[in-house]
């Protein structure tokens, strides 16, 4: 129907008025056919928009139908409407092919089915495809099929044999009618080729074919071509190439080109799968005659396979105290190439505590190497490198996740060395103060921690009835309840253990410091309270303004703020006559006395600190107007009678008086004594008749002759038990007092006229030679005694003069020669003093010679007299004890160098090798 064609009186249907769909402003409304149909409202029909195409709009579908709603307003009304679309016969079969060919042998046998294309017909129901026909039959007739879904199809079948000599080709026509009046149809050709007869085979040229192919060859890659012929002529010569199908997995990787034979890679050859493959190619013609041969291709082989690492065995974890070469991981590494495509090396990173070795071909092994901490690291990510020896090197990697287990090596560490904490007093007992934070890095077990007091006294007290400790929080509570005025503050110990076998713990001083509180209310000191009333205080009837009265003293036992008191006036039989200051308590006239004022005058006097809240005392004072105290009696009469002292007070402040006198009395009599004693026995040292070791270091005399010497030696000895209160005397050689000591010394030197002699001499100043810088030299190179006798233990002993010789002098003796004989030339130092007095000390109570330790190479020689306090030695007057057997000092060179020997431990010696030693 043409467009503005009239589809139907839709008023008239449903019986609506023109003006109602005027005046309703009636519309058509549709999703997807508004194109198609529309409304005249004037005339109430429904028109052809534009034109419909059934087959564009519905195709087969059956009926096809266009789905409309009309909405009024006023009031509102739907209604549907539907509007069928009837096929017409406008659309004429048709092939999609124009022709259609066909090459038949000549040797097909009768019956033989060739499918034909279907016709297509856009068209429904009778206008649609009906019937077919083929012209010419005299060799094929048609035959329909009937298919599912009701579609038909058409096969030719030859009914006579075919003979190429007679008709080589021919064409038929096929044609496709529809049931439409009129009636349309389609044709098209179909081309019948007659083929000759194949009586020949193809043959190849070769029966095998040989073939090389890397095995990194891209697809595509021309291998061989293979070749066949055929005598036969046409298509029956004509040869084609093939695969046999009975190698399906050789399909994917070689192709053979249908036509000329050439064998194509057409996938990925892998050396390691297979080193070589063979190929069974057939060759058919048309007539499907053939003939096969045999292509066998050789792979050869390239770095195309990186190492594979396969884990043996791994501990997932190992202790931080594992020793070092300890095996974590047993790996195996395998390289599938060939020759040194297939050698592997591995290796790890050098910042980790591990090795990896290979004890064989193809195991590798990780072990520690260092020392492992967990503390440090908990956890290695070891990767393991493996790479083979190609050309280029292929390589591949492993991860290793190793976790170090702990071992409990740290002890737990306290947040702060020391902690501090405040409390005010009064405070609740289980009250919590503060809490100690100790931290353990190790894990698990070992960094439990428990927290523990460790038990101390603090003022003969056990810390642990002030404070405890949580073992597991740390937190300090309060055991008791804490007062300011008793206890400021204490300190204890904390100790903080982990839960490791063996565990280890640190510990801690905590601090807790007590903070007052306004507990305490004032205490008032002056005037002094006996019994609910005061002294009376007297004040003159001539005091002038400001006349101080008295002064309220009061004390508060806290501290800070709390114990700042204010004074304040409470009370006052005339509050005009007295004022307080409030600072200080002085009580004050306001204004002159006159004779009106009563003699007896009451104030109250309030105390109050500053502590919030504030505490307070009262305190009452008399005070008495008057200019006699006679006066002052008639009036506080009752007062005087009733008042009572504190007389315990009293008493106790005479009593603490006394105790202090006593004590510095006894103190001031027991140093007096001590010194006294001191004194006595210092002079009984010098009086004193007891035995003496005499010690006889030589004495020389400077003559300023080298080599000569006087056969004589001066000593000056003097030993007392109190050495403490002695000193060592030193005197020139050759002053009035000597002692003359020769081999036949057989006499004690216990004389007391000598004895005084020696201590009037010592008194008398002499003038010491200062050392020179041979005292320095090592004992080796300092030149020896000489002189009559020289004293020997027993590696040295005292020799007649006439037999000891010089020896060299230090700066012409070699390196560790002993000197010899020659003079001193400067005295000693006080060190080499003091090994002297040492050693003397240490002498054997028997006899007078040294100890078989003691090597005079090592005594230095003075030139100055020595006294010796607090030995209790004597000599002995045998000749024989006193004096070894004589023999020849041996070479210089011949003595070893001796360690000097150490004194014995003496009362005397003790002393002085502290102080030397000090200094």
């Amino acid at each position: 129907m043409s467009k503005g064609s009239i589809v139907g009186n839709i008023a008239q249907d449903l019986g609506l008025d023109l003006k109602r769909l005027t005046y309703g402003k009636a519309r058509i409304f549709t999703e997807d056919s508004m194109e198609y149909i529309e409304l005249n409202k004037e005339k109430g029909v429904l028109l052809i928009k534009e034109k419909i195409d059934r087959e564009a709009l519905c195709a087969k579908m059956i009926p096809c139908a266009l789905h409309l709603q009309m909405i009024l307003e006023n009031p509102m009304e739907l209604y549907t409407i539907t509007v069928e679309i009837k096929d017409i016969n406008d659309n004429a079969p048709f092939f999609q092919t124009e022709e259609i060919s066909f090459e038949i042998s000549e040797s097909a046998v009768t019956g033989a089915r060739f499918a034909l294309e279907r016709a297509i017909d856009v068209d429904v129901g009778t206008n649609g495809l009906q019937s077919y026909l083929l012209k010419p039959t005299d060799h094929f007739v048609l035959e329909l099929q009937n298919l599912a879904g009701g579609d038909k199809s058409i096969e030719m079948v030859l009914q006579k044999p075919l003979d190429r000599e007679k008709q080589e080709r021919f064409t038929l026509l096929l044609t496709a009618n529809d049931g439409g009046e009129p009636m349309l149809s389609g044709s098209v050709k179909i081309h019948v080729i007659i083929l000759d007869a194949n009586d020949n085979a193809p043959v190849f040229n070769q029966k095998l074919y040989r073939a090389t192919l890397s095995e990194n060859a891209v697809k595509g890659t021309k291998l061989i071509t293979v070749s066949a012929s055929d005598v036969d002529e046409g298509s029956n010569g004509k040869v084609t190439y093939y695969m046999s199908k009975t190698l399906d997995s050789l399909l994917d990787l070689f192709t053979v080109d249908q036509y000329s034979g050439e064998i194509v890679l057409n996938g990925q050859v892998d050396f390691e799968k297979s080193n070589n493959y063979q190929l069974e190619i057939q060759a058919r013609d048309q007539g499907g005659l053939s003939d096969s041969c045999k292509v066998v291709i050789v792979v050869m082989d390239v770095n195309d396979n990186t190492p594979s690492i396969n884990i043996l065995s791994m501990s997932s974890s190992v202790s931080e105290m594992s020793k070092i070469g300890t095996v974590v991981a047993m790996m195996k590494v395998n390289d599938p190439d060939s020759d040194v495509n297939g050698q592997v090396h591995c290796t790890i990173s050098d910042k980790i505590p591990f090795s990896i070795t290979s004890p064989s071909n193809s195991i590798f092994s990780l072990r520690t190497e260092q020392e492992l901490d967990r503390e440090r690291d908990a956890e290695y990510n070891i990767t393991v490198m493996c790479s083979d020896e190609g050309v280029p090197s292929l390589s591949s990697s492993a991860s290793l996740r190793l976790q170090i287990s702990d071992v409990n090596d740290n002890a737990p560490v306290f947040e702060k060395g020391i902690y501090e904490a405040f409390v005010v007093e009064n405070n609740t007992p289980g009250l919590s103060i503060f809490t100690v934070k100790a931290s353990d890095v190790d894990s698990n077990q070992n960094a439990r921690v428990s927290y523990i007091l460790e038990d101390s006294t603090f003022n003969g007290v056990s810390v642990s009835s002030y404070v405890s400790v949580s073992v597991d929080s740390g937190v300090i509570n309060a055991v008791r309840s804490f007062d300011f005025e008793q206890l400021k503050d204490f300190h204890f110990r904390v100790k903080a253990q982990d839960g490791g076998s063996p565990s280890l713990s640190s510990n801690v001083t905590v601090t807790i410091k007590i903070q007052d509180q306004n507990d305490n209310a004032p205490q008032v000191l002056y005037p002094v309270q006996t019994g609910g009333s005061l002294v009376a205080e007297i004040v003159p009837r001539s005091a002038d303004v400001g006349y101080l009265v008295t002064k309220v003293v009061a004390v508060d036992v806290d501290s800070g703020q709390n114990a700042w008191l204010s004074y304040k006036l409470q009370k006052a039989t005339d509050r005009a006559l007295f004022e307080v200051d409030p600072q200080n308590g002085e009580i004050r006239t306001v204004r002159q006395v006159t004779d009106k004022d009563a003699v007896k005058q009451k104030l109250t006097v309030v105390v109050e600190d500053n502590g919030q809240p504030s505490r307070s005392a009262v305190v009452n004072i008399n005070v008495a107007v008057a200019d006699s105290f006679p006066e002052v009696l008639s009036e506080f009469t009752d007062f005087t009678h009733s008042k009572e002292y504190n007389d315990n007070l009293t008493f106790y402040l005479v009593l603490a008086l006394a105790a202090v006198s006593f004590l510095f009395i006894t103190c001031v009599v027991v140093i007096i004594s001590v010194k006294i004693y001191r004194w006595r026995q210092s002079r009984i040292f010098y009086h004193s008749n007891l035995p003496v070791i005499p010690y006889y270091p030589p004495g020389y005399t400077d003559t300023g002759v080298p080599g000569t010497l006087p056969h004589m030696y001066n000593y000056d000895v003097c030993m007392t038990t109190n050495s403490r209160n002695s000193d060592c005397k030193y005197s020139t050689l050759g002053g009035q007092s000597v002692l003359v000591v020769d081999p036949s010394f057989t006499e004690t030197m216990q004389r007391d006229m000598k004895e005084q002699i020696l201590l009037e001499e010592s008194d008398s100043p002499q003038l010491q030679k200062p050392p020179n810088n041979d005292w320095r030299m090592p004992p080796n190179q300092r030149p020896g005694p000489s002189g009559q006798h020289r004293f020997h233990t027993l590696q040295q002993r005292w020799t007649p003069y006439e037999k000891s010789r010089a020896g060299p002098r230090p700066e012409e003796a070699g390196a560790g020669a002993v000197g010899g004989t020659g003079p001193w030339p400067n005295p000693p130092t006080e060190a080499e003093q003091l090994q002297a007095l040492m050693a003397a000390a240490n002498a054997n109570e028997a006899t007078a010679t040294l100890g078989p330790r003691y090597n005079a190479q090592y005594v230095p020689d003075y030139r100055q007299n020595v006294y010796i306090p607090g030995s209790t030695a004597t000599l002995t007057a045998n000749p024989q004890q006193q004096q070894m057997p004589q023999q020849a000092l041996p070479p210089p060179q011949a003595l070893p160098p001796t360690e000097a020997p150490k004194a014995a431990p003496t009362p005397a010696s003790k002393k002085k090798v502290t102080k030397k030693d000090k200094k």
